[in-house]
């Protein structure tokens, strides 16, 4: 019989304090508190990523609840320092936009700007709306700045946007554009597009992806470069190993030039990367994949400059987590953080640590009291705490947003 040891404090939003015994062989000390509880109705259900203001204010998206239409309609929500949450706006699945699944940005005004796959008008696959770019104001105000048609524009933004200097927004629709060949075959609309739009609401499509070696599917939000170089990843694409490619890391320069810096080929380097990437100072990309690898868990990768990937961990499906569908965030030590959907001690993903000579820590196994499958990643505020999502709540509810000090 093995020993039992204690992975962490676990406690919930009424200050009940419990503690998931696991194998001591993947005990790590980390208190985890359950911060909110989504019921499912008007707060939402669902929770996507995160983002902190800095007064300690949290503020993300649900992709359902908050109304009844269009799958649940999404909201946009604020939890407080001491855990009190505002739904500060609730979608109602028209004109206005319908399931945000994306992050949100600020400004400096305090206006937030994120997308909603559906929603914005007529057309696509639901009849309600291709998706919609929005802004959202201090005082609750909801401006659609964009709803696209899910022709040569897009259709579907997936993940969020990011802000430029000058006040304009860039981000991917993970169809649309390229509308004929490859990607209809598909069963698509489109093999996806990287789209720009300016203050005033005109949208650019600065790529559409043509489904072959340049990749498929931009299922991620990008980061920019000093020089204005967008990187992302596609879901599928690129190498012809997979039904419809294995996915791509991709770089677009300014001048709309697209480069495919690695293509997956589903080996141990890993396949499907439905996160974004990040980069450190050096250059060198990272990310995760959520297949893929040995073991086909997935992984957690590094991108060189010079197009050299090394997979930093392969997800072996057990107590160390499969199945990563969240983007990464990376300390000031090199220190990589992500959660994994699946696996753990607990069977309900897991948040690791990955060492930059490589260990593997797992600072919490989800299970059911904590709530599982924590498909979003973490961030981490000014005092170190880490703050993240899961998508299915305690005892089946629907989803919660925690806070992890190590």
């Amino acid at each position: 019989m093995r020993a039992l040891g204690v992975i962490g404090t676990l406690v919930l939003a009424g200050g009940t304090t419990l503690a998931a015994l696991v194998p001591l062989d993947t005990a790590h000390a980390g208190t985890l508190s359950v911060i909110h509880v989504f019921t499912g109705g008007s707060d939402g259900a669902n929770p996507s990523g995160l983002m902190e203001d800095a007064a300690g204010n949290l503020y993300g998206t649900t992709g359902e609840g908050g109304s009844y239409v269009c799958f649940g309609g999404g909201t946009v929500f604020k939890i407080a320092p001491d855990g009190t949450k505002t739904l500060l706006y609730a979608f109602a699945g028209g004109s206005d936009g319908c399931l945000p699944a994306g992050n949100l940005i600020e400004d400096k005004a305090g206006d937030f700007y994120g997308t909603t796959i559906y929603g914005g008008g007529a057309g696509c696959q639901y009849g309600i709306g291709c998706g919609t770019v929005f802004k959202l104001a201090p005082d609750g105000t909801e401006t659609v700045l964009y709803a696209f048609t899910g022709g040569s524009d897009g259709a579907y933004a997936n993940a969020g946007v990011i802000e430029d200097a000058a006040g304009n927004l860039y981000g991917t629709a993970e169809q649309g554009g390229n509308t004929g060949g490859h990607c209809t075959a598909n069963g698509n609309t489109g093999c996806g597009v990287v789209f720009k739009i300016s203050p005033k609401g005109k949208e650019t499509t600065l790529y559409a992806f043509q489904g072959g070696t340049d990749g498929n599917v931009p299922f991620s939000g990008l980061i920019e470069d000093e020089s204005g170089n967008l990187y992302g990843t596609t879901l599928w694409g690129g190498h012809h190993g997979c039904t419809y490619g294995c996915g791509t890391i991709f770089k677009l320069a300014p001048d709309g030039t697209e480069t495919v810096l690695h293509a997956f080929i589903h080996g141990t380097d890993g396949a499907e990367p439905g996160a974004g990437v990040i980069r450190d100072a050096s250059g060198n990309l990272y990310g995760t994949t959520p297949s893929g690898g040995p073991y086909n868990k997935g992984t957690v990768f590094r991108l060189a400059p010079d197009g050299t990937e090394t997979v930093l961990h392969a997800f072996a499906g057990g107590t160390d987590g499969a199945h990563s569908w969240a983007r990464v965030i990376r300390d000031k030590s090199g220190n990589v953080y992500g959660t994994t959907a699946d696996g753990g001690a607990n069977h309900g993903g897991t948040l690791f640590k990955l060492a930059p000579d490589g260990t593997d820590t797992i600072l919490y196994a989800f299970g059911r009291h904590s709530g599982k499958q924590p498909l979003i990643g973490v961030i981490r505020e000014t005092h170190g705490n880490l703050y993240g999502g899961t998508s299915i709540g305690p005892n089946q509810a629907y989803g919660t947003v925690f806070r992890l000090a190590e």
